[in-house]
């Protein structure tokens, strides 16, 4: 899988951005600039590789949001403070990212099942997607708790409060996700979301099995 050929001119420019911006900051000795700015692209490629590793398709879509969470996330957020600058930025991106990995872990439990909509109960496969989800964001405050110690940065902001409060909203995020997914099940649609599931599905048929089977017929 050719990562550049399967993403979108906005996501290549947004990495070479992050590139330039840690080059230049290396050269002006900006240490800490430029380890968010290469941290950023680091992690915003992350999904491409994986899924050149592990055979999947990814959607356009969904390249750019995550590309575009992890830049608002880590390099807006930290290097031009956003998070201090607006008081709502941290909660937002708490907020987005669970409903994102809550819709994945929808995806990755479906596969489980190789898409049989019949092999659990609907409510089943979305109580396990809250959980996935939740895992998801408590590896997350486990991971800012970590950059905090080892690189002094802030992204805990005010300590037990913050890292509650996060939870809370990934919650709430987590809880609209497996929703989606429930009333995807049950009633094959759930709108503009339902249809970024299927494309996801229909590029993946070998993993979800009976959905595709079921398409045949």
């Amino acid at each position: 899988m050719n990562i550049a050929k399967n993403t979108g001119p906005v996501m290549l420019s947004i990495w070479a951005l992050l590139l330039f911006a840690g080059l230049i900051a290396l050269g002006f000795g900006r240490w800490s600039l430029a380890f968010v700015s290469l941290a950023t692209l680091a992690l915003s490629l992350v999904p491409p590789l994986l899924a050149s590793r592990w055979s999947l398709t990814l959607p356009v879509p969904f390249l750019f949001a995550t590309t575009l969470f992890i830049f608002a996330s880590v390099f807006l957020g930290e290097a031009l403070d956003f998070y201090e600058r607006l008081w709502w930025w941290d909660l937002a991106l708490h907020g987005i990212s669970a409903f994102g990995f809550g819709l994945t872990g929808f995806l990755f439990v479906f596969m489980l099942f190789e898409g049989d909509r019949f092999a659990a109960p609907p409510s089943a496969i979305a109580f396990i997607t809250f959980c996935v989800a939740m895992t998801i964001g408590g590896m997350w405050e486990i991971f800012e708790f970590l950059m905090d110690e080892t690189f002094g940065l802030n992204m805990q902001k005010s300590g037990l409060v913050d890292t509650i409060g996060d939870l809370m909203i990934n919650a709430v995020g987590s809880f609209a996700a497996s929703l989606t997914g429930y009333v995807y099940l049950v009633r094959n649609s759930a709108g503009p979301l339902g249809r970024a599931l299927s494309e996801f599905i229909s590029l993946n048929r070998r993993l979800y099995q009976k959905s595709k089977d079921r398409l045949k017929k």
